[in-house]
């Protein structure tokens, strides 16, 4: 083969490698649509393959937040409102519309889902149920569903809750929500929603504690896994994550002494 070939061959292999990478790089941006089997991973993370994507225009209690509800009695209502969101998917393949990547945290993208068979989204329904607030969307119009659900003291709005940015911040003086907050009772209610011994969600033993030395790196916490040195001594966590990029996501760094398991 002349050099002038092989130069040609060469050239039209890149072409080709070219253009396949381009398509990979669009297709994984805003716009681009991806239908699977779903898992929930929280009340507003859908797990599609090894691709996850936040529910736009939805905010969520965290899986180890508590909410009292409409008897003052405490309730796991971060687990309910992901069994919630399991229950819409019902074992149903879901397409999810890619809306593009988290603010804050542009490894994982938000997304519009929709289950098979459904008109409603999933995003509009689980806050339509009351399991999930309203937040700022990029293209999600949720706001409706949940002024209906607030109206109906749905879910979670018929006890009383912290907000959940304010529950992943640590904010224990922010305002509760919901139809049985008793301002006669403020203290008390505030102990059960941001309790100093918070139980450990199933499967998610991963510790997060919100330091200020962590803000030199732009994170709000550190989080600790087990067999670091801090893992034990970490005692009362003010947060448990189930994986390490749920722990970044919610602006925790790795402890500096921490090594992954053998």
């Amino acid at each position: 083969m002349s050099f002038k070939n092989s130069f040609a061959a060469a050239r039209a292999i890149a072409l080709v490698l070219f253009f396949a990478l381009s398509g990979l790089l669009i297709t994984s941006g805003p716009g681009f649509a991806l239908t699977a089997a779903a898992t929930a991973r929280d009340a507003n993370s859908i797990q599609l393959g090894d691709t996850t994507y936040r529910l736009d225009g939805v905010d969520a209690p965290e899986l180890d937040q508590v909410c009292i509800d409409d008897h003052a009695d405490p309730w796991t209502c971060g687990l309910e409102a992901r069994d919630q969101l399991a229950k819409l998917i019902g074992g149903r393949t879901v397409r999810c519309d890619d809306v593009g990547p988290e603010k804050n945290f542009g490894k994982r993208h938000r997304a519009i889902c929709t289950a098979e068979g459904d008109k409603v989204t999933l995003n509009e329904q689980l806050v339509k149920l009351g399991f999930a607030l309203a937040r700022e969307p990029v293209k999600a119009n949720v706001k409706p569903a949940a002024a209906e659900a607030k109206a109906a003291s749905a879910g979670i709005w018929k006890g009383c809750f912290a907000a959940p940015q304010e529950f992943r911040s640590g904010k224990k003086d922010g305002a509760l929500l919901g139809a049985a907050c008793r301002p006669d009772r403020d203290k008390e209610i505030r102990a059960v929603l941001f309790p100093e011994d918070l139980t450990m969600p199933p499967s998610c033993s991963i510790k997060g504690k919100l330091a200020v030395r962590a803000r030199v790196t732009g994170n709000i916490g550190i989080y600790h896994l087990r067999g670091c040195p801090s893992y034990p001594a970490t005692t009362k966590p003010d947060r448990w994550f189930c994986s390490e990029d749920d722990a970044q996501a919610a602006g925790f760094r790795k402890a500096y002494n921490c090594r992954r398991p053998k």
